[in-house]
């Protein structure tokens, strides 16, 4: 068997922006949210050309609402599209939600019921999309916390189906996938196992928090060993697919994230060990 080689990356935070610039090389690549550089000038644009010049750059949006019934933002797609013919990323990536309906956004990712109806409309979307955009769209599981009652699919069906339908990628989020599994108790490895190998473009790692009863996605504490185990399944699964460690709140010195990212980088090359033995 071939050896297993991926390549790690961080979530590009304001925090660490002056010292990434001073020591280029120590991970991949970054992943940039894209809201944050769609408003022309000023220091986030300036940050996000100087730090281009050294890294290879994905875009991460949470607006896209992909989901909706509201009509797509086409301002927002035009704007999404000039940031990306600026950057030139190795893909632009969203959420599989919607953030609100009837122009109201309530700022959070909002699970879809994964129904026949609810397919036919998200794929059709995001072919409009991905015309537009001229590029593939990549999207991610969220986690949830509610199920619908009208749900016909299981979440996995329903996001390789619609990768096959609409002819895009997944970013597999794995401590999305242990935190869902959780709080609506299916089995996390079925999840990654129906995943279409072909499909998934990314890898995305992060913390959370327990409160007993279920698991709240913060992304502001250290991953956990639980979902590192998962990761690791994930990696035999889907050999040659790029790591990125996000952390939105409680942003840790840039030491820290660099640590967690030479776990993920352990994990990976054990596993690649155990694959030539």
């Amino acid at each position: 068997m071939c050896a297993v080689a991926v390549d790690f990356g961080l979530g590009l935070r304001p925090e660490h922006y002056e010292e990434i610039a001073a020591s280029p090389g120590r991970v991949s690549w970054f992943e940039a949210l894209s809201e944050n550089y769609m408003v022309p000038g000023g220091s986030p644009i300036y940050w996000l050309d100087r730090i281009r010049r050294d890294y290879p750059m994905a875009l991460h949006g949470v607006s896209l609402s992909i989901g909706s019934i509201d009509p797509l933002d086409f301002r927002y797609l035009d704007d999404l599209k000039a940031l990306a013919d600026r950057v030139q990323p190795m893909w632009v990536s969203d959420h599989l939600c919607f953030t609100g309906l009837r122009g109201l956004n309530m700022h959070d990712l909002l699970p879809l019921p994964y129904t026949e109806e609810a397919l036919d409309h998200v794929a059709e979307r995001v072919m409009r999309v991905q015309d537009r955009l001229g590029r593939r769209l990549v999207l991610e599981n969220v986690s949830s916390y509610v199920t619908y009652a009208a749900s016909e699919l299981s979440e996995w069906d329903f996001i390789a189906e619609l990768a096959r339908r609409a002819d895009c990628e997944i970013l597999l989020d794995v401590n999305n996938v242990y935190v869902s599994a959780f709080n609506h108790e299916f089995d996390a490895l079925g999840f990654l196992h129906a995943m279409p190998k072909e499909r998934v473009r990314q890898f995305h790692l992060a913390g959370h928090t327990h409160k007993g009863s279920h698991i709240i996605d913060t992304h502001d504490h250290p991953i956990v060993p639980d979902v590192w185990a998962l990761y690791a399944e994930a990696v035999k699964l889907f050999p040659d697919v790029p790591t990125m460690i996000e952390r939105d709140a409680e942003i840790p010195p840039y030491e820290e994230l660099l640590a967690e990212l030479d776990t993920a980088r352990g994990i990976a090359a054990g596993i690649s060990r155990e694959a030539a033995a």
